[in-house]
């Protein structure tokens, strides 16, 4: 049985938090979108709260389809918050990116792996597709920010896009060398302390890191390769 956290003892949590924007702002870092970031982290996640409880009784197939096009929306306008040129045709190609990733890999997961019952059973499809998705956003931001960058360094768009690709993997391959050596990722921790034999856990977390992976790589690779079309537009 998880303990439950009390709201006092959650407000230490943010001690290290508080100590990391304390020291943005006398190394003249960008503290503020620091704290705007942990202020609607906050609000989000009490927000979603409440939210899941109720997608979970619900049950309606259309509230999920809802909630995952929602998820893909707006991870796929997060993921170009770091480039400024051409935000709304680069977003069209984010969309389509994650999309491809993160929807194939969510629908192999849940009806080929899980063979969940129902197809759209809301506690496992929407955590799953917040992981995939998540992670999926973060390997475009970074394939964007990098391929911009190279781009303005003057390479060309073959060499750009293979600089991109190999820097916007770095964290997902990190990570697959650190589990279980360094860290145990979310999803095998909160099982373990809720009671799941580690045995049972590991078996999810390698479908996760296998998910995530993939859902990133494929995610990439699509971007990457539409986003020639406003290179090619431009020269």
């Amino acid at each position: 049985m998880i303990q439950t956290i009390p709201l006092p003892h959650l407000a230490i949590a943010f001690i290290p938090a508080l100590i990391a924007i304390v020291i943005m702002f006398a190394w003249s870092q960008d503290y503020k979108s620091a704290l705007h970031g942990v202020i609607r982290m906050l609000i989000q996640l009490l927000t979603i709260g409440y939210f899941l409880t109720y997608i979970f009784e619900s049950k309606n197939a259309w509230i999920i389809v809802l909630v995952l096009s929602v998820m893909i929306t707006a991870s796929s306008w997060i993921a170009l918050r770091m480039v400024s040129e051409n935000r709304w045709q680069l977003f069209q190609y984010s969309f389509i990116s994650i999309l491809i990733g993160g929807g194939a890999t969510l629908l192999l997961v849940t009806q080929g792996v899980l063979e969940i019952e129902p197809w759209y059973e809301p506690k496992y499809m929407i955590p799953l597709a917040g992981m995939i998705f998540s992670n999926a956003m973060n390997g475009v931001s970074l394939a964007a920010e990098r391929f911009y960058s190279e781009i303005e360094r003057g390479l060309e768009y073959i060499e750009a896009r293979s600089v991109a690709f190999q820097a916007s993997l770095i964290p997902i391959v990190n990570s697959l060398f650190a589990v279980g050596l360094v860290s145990l990722p979310g999803m095998m921790t909160g099982q373990i302390l809720s009671g799941v034999s580690p045995l049972i856990a590991v078996r999810y977390q390698i479908m996760v890191m296998s998910m995530i992976f993939g859902a990133s790589t494929i995610a990439i690779v699509c971007f990457l390769l539409l986003i020639k079309r406003i290179k090619l537009t431009q020269s």
